[in-house]
């Protein structure tokens, strides 16, 4: 009996060494498979820029979602600044004779389209072509496409070009339904975060801001879609109201698009463009391998940083999203790096903790007074997002960025009515009189709502304060604009939330100006993960979970599904969110 027990021993260390070694080789191949996708790239004559289905826009290295379970896929990630730079390049490179933009679906957010068209915009001015080809179009991609001086689109393709609507779910019946109680205390009659927890219908402050910010990003796009197209403005509106890019036929007729054709004859228009001949190939480059091809080892010499802070606001270390306590390690790094002359702080967050916020906004303040901090606001600086940008020494926004938001709540669940219908009860003994101010069973006491009222409006008081200092305005005025409320970039410029109308680029170029540099290399903060590091952080259980969820029911539905189920969403705490993005589909 003895030699069986050490045979099965034996069995068992032997299968888990060769798991190991089997893991550790799946590891290692992985890492060079990934290494080995990045091989050298050498633009060849007579080339072709490509903007397509491969052209992954994000704005920050922590929006990366390489990983063990998506390490092989084709899409590249481009960094907005790095896109911008690439095309302005193109624009000098004999190399490259013109842009196509081959894209049905973007994967980029409205600020993000827009700096892509400036980009395009400016390098038509170099006589080079720009032409544009689409099957089956999103508005997102169309309103790029529009840019080209040709746009061609399949026979049995169509343009969705529909204007914007936005669509507010509503968890009030379902919180009822189900017996989950939530206290909801926030200033700001704007502040529609908590609003799908209070109501079933949009309040008509929140009905009124989303009709203005729908009402100017529309403005702001479809006007130059129809410059662009030399649309009537008029006509345009009744194209768009009519869904007439849906049809083939009418998108021609209405000059949405300049000829029916399929795509090997596009690519046969490109090849006549360049004078090639019927067997000579066309060389098409994508910004991602364009990019590849010029980008510096490691940069020396004079710096200016861009710290990038992308996604909601947490405490913590994670990598992903804007988390406090690796954000404070970020700032101190550039606060002590003399090759570092000025810092750019690229803010693309709806917000999220306030205390989170509070601390980074701390060291950002410190870092101002080592060196020239600048700071530029993408898709969205709201709240939160808002509240850390008040250490800068200039603002630029995009005009079609959602910013403001100076507002605070606190949101705060519990179980009670859900408990008793099936039969869990609870008595509490406490040593002192609000031990148990909150319970998940009993919910908040009169006295915990006041101090959490006190705490709200402390909050609010504190954020504003910091927002007039910045501003150089009064309580009374950013009360009057705050409250909660979002605005355009357009808008905040209007009232002074904002300095400049403004791209990534511009705050970089004032960033150094402002640093008295003549000579510079930009440097991006933080690094982006090496593929090893981001096959380990794939193996998070709560990852892959989320993961196999997300794949399964599509990132939209499962962002909505996070409103419902995640914890940080309807955590007890002090928050500083905006309550809803928008997207151009």
């Amino acid at each position: 009996m003895k030699s069986f027990f050490k045979n099965v021993l034996a069995n068992i260390v032997a299968i888990v060494i060769l798991c190991a070694v089997f893991f550790f080789f799946f590891v290692i191949m992985l890492v060079f498979s990934a290494m080995g996708s990045e091989k050298s790239v050498v633009v060849k004559k007579n080339s072709v820029l490509t903007i397509n289905l491969k052209t992954n826009i994000i704005d920050s290295p922590t929006e990366e979602q390489k990983g063990l379970f998506n390490i092989s896929e084709q899409t590249k990630n481009v960094l907005i600044y790095d896109a911008i730079e690439a095309i302005e390049k193109a624009k000098t490179d004999d190399n490259i004779k013109g842009i196509s933009i081959e894209a049905d679906y973007l994967n980029a957010g409205i600020t993000q389209i827009d700096d892509l068209r400036n980009a395009i915009q400016d390098f038509k001015k170099s006589g080079k072509f720009v032409y544009a080809y689409g099957n089956t179009v999103s508005q997102a991609a169309y309103y790029l496409g529009s840019v080209a001086d040709q746009y061609y689109l399949n026979p049995s393709g169509m343009i969705e070009l529909k204007g914007l609507a936005t669509e507010v779910a509503f968890y009030k019946d379902f919180a009822d339904k189900y017996g989950i109680g939530i206290e909801v205390i926030r200033h700001g009659k704007f502040k529609s975060a908590v609003e799908p927890f209070l109501r079933n219908d949009i309040s008509p402050e929140n009905k009124e801001q989303l009709s203005t910010l729908l009402n100017d990003i529309w403005k702001n796009t479809s006007s130059r879609m129809a410059v662009s197209r030399k649309i009537d403005t008029a006509q345009f509106r009744t194209v768009v109201d009519s869904l007439y890019g849906m049809i083939p036929d009418l998108s021609l007729k209405y000059k949405l698009a300049d000829k029916l054709i399929q795509k090997t004859e596009y690519d046969q228009i490109i090849k006549s463009k360049l004078s090639l001949s019927g067997d000579e190939k066309l060389n098409k480059i994508s910004l991602g391998k364009y990019i590849a091809s010029y980008s510096d080892d490691e940069k020396s010499g004079d710096r200016v940083a861009v710290l990038y802070a992308s996604g909601s606001i947490n405490g913590g270390d994670d990598y992903n999203d804007i988390h406090s306590e690796k954000y404070i390690k970020y700032i101190k790094e550039l606060q002590d790096n003399d090759k570092v002359k000025a810092v750019v702080f690229r803010i693309n967050s709806p917000g999220g903790s306030a205390n989170a916020s509070d601390e980074i906004l701390f060291e950002l303040q410190k870092l101002k007074k080592k060196k020239p901090l600048i700071v530029s606001f993408g898709d969205y600086a709201a709240s939160g997002g808002y509240y850390i940008a008040m250490a800068a020494d200039k603002i630029y926004s995009e005009p079609n960025t959602l910013t403001g938001s100076i507002g605070v709540f606190g949101v705060i669940p519990y179980f009670k009515d859900i408990a008793n219908k099936n039969g869990i009860r609870s008595d509490i003994v406490s040593t002192n009189a609000n031990s148990q101010y909150y319970s998940s069973l009993n919910g908040v006491t009169p006295y915990g709502v006041s101090l959490i009222t006190r705490s709200v409006e402390g909050t609010y008081k504190r954020f504003v304060h910091f927002v007039t200092q910045n501003r150089k305005q009064t309580f009374e005025q950013i009360d009057s604009v705050g409250g909660g409320r979002v605005w355009s970039g357009t808008r905040a410029k209007q009232i002074g939330l904002v300095d400049e109308l403004g791209t990534l680029n511009d705050a970089v170029k004032f960033a150094a100006q402002k640093a008295g540099l003549k000579s510079y290399e930009v440097s991006s903060y933080p690094k982006s993960m090496t593929p090893f590091e981001q096959i380990f952080k794939d193996l998070n259980e709560d990852d892959i979970s989320a993961r196999v969820v997300k794949n399964k029911i599509g990132k939209a539905n499962y962002e909505l599904l996070e409103q419902i189920v995640e914890e940080r969403k309807l955590q007890s705490e002090v928050k500083m969110e905006m309550p809803y993005q928008i997207k151009i589909n």
